[in-house]
């Protein structure tokens, strides 16, 4: 059983181009059995349609604080309640700022205050703009408080810039939003899970090797679990063309040698 399904995630969207790539979040959600609000902010609505996410999610999009729905319940005191999660992504700086801030002067800040649900928070943003100090002062101040901010990717921005900005793609998201239920209520959680996985090469001489066929894919696999479960996870690799799982601490090693001393290490 997937352990999205039955979980009700508050996502919310910010003014920035990147978020075209949540939308797709939205849906991997959806389709994993979670129970998706979509919560925009004014600025997002500029750069995506309400009716994207709605269609998306099957689920009507939140964007108005004052709207009280049916039952009267206030909606960031509803929304922050039922939570098992609350994502923002992407974040802006201004969003950031007001979260570290304390500030509620919209629906996705009043609901993050009232919510005691883990919270996920990805910037995404110009890499001058997140590089500056406030910003990593608002940073620090929200990890202090129990926050998980995911760092943002290096490479090409929407102008032609590069840095430290990008939003992570959609897959790397929905594993960090695992991670994240898993250590705040997995079966594993509080247990540390070491994995091994791939083959090792022995040198024969500067060119050549002995080795194995060993893919790594089930290693990878059990790692990904196992994280998703709660476990912190230690993955300890010989070469393969695979990308570690996210939120695992990854150790690359090539000779057997160096895989027991990785294992006894770890």
């Amino acid at each position: 059983m997937d352990t999205l399904a039955g979980r009700k995630i508050v996502l919310g969207v910010c003014g920035s181009i990147a978020a075209y790539k949540v939308a797709q979040l939205a849906r991997d959600l959806t389709l994993a059995g979670a129970c998706v609000d979509v919560i925009m902010t004014e600025a997002a609505e500029r750069f995506l349609g309400p009716a994207t996410f709605q269609a998306l999610t099957g689920r009507p999009v939140l964007t108005d604080m004052w709207a009280l729905p049916e039952d009267g319940v206030i909606g960031h005191v509803s929304l922050g309640m039922q939570a098992d999660a609350v994502v923002i992504a992407p974040a802006t700086a201004n969003t950031l700022a007001r979260l570290a801030a304390g500030i509620c002067d919209d629906l996705l800040t009043t609901t993050v205050l009232a919510t005691r649900a883990p919270l996920l928070i990805a910037p995404a943003m110009n890499p001058s703009m997140y590089e500056h100090p406030a910003t990593q002062a608002n940073v620090a101040t929200l990890r202090a408080r129990g926050a998980c901010v995911i760092e943002p990717e290096f490479g090409r921005m929407a102008e032609p810039v590069f840095g430290r900005g990008r939003l992570p793609e959609p897959d790397d998201l929905l594993a960090e939003i695992r991670a994240l239920l898993g250590r705040h209520s997995g079966p594993l959680r509080g247990r540390h899970v070491v994995v091994t996985a791939g083959g090792t090469r022995e040198p024969i001489d500067p060119v050549r090797y002995l080795g194995n066929r060993s893919s790594g894919q089930m290693g990878y696999a059990l790692a990904a679990r196992a994280r998703d479960l709660g476990a912190t996870v230690t993955l300890i690799s010989g070469p393969t063309a695979l990308r570690p799982p996210r939120a695992v601490t990854f150790v690359a090693v090539e000779t057997a040698l160096e895989m027991r001393a990785a294992v006894q290490a770890a």
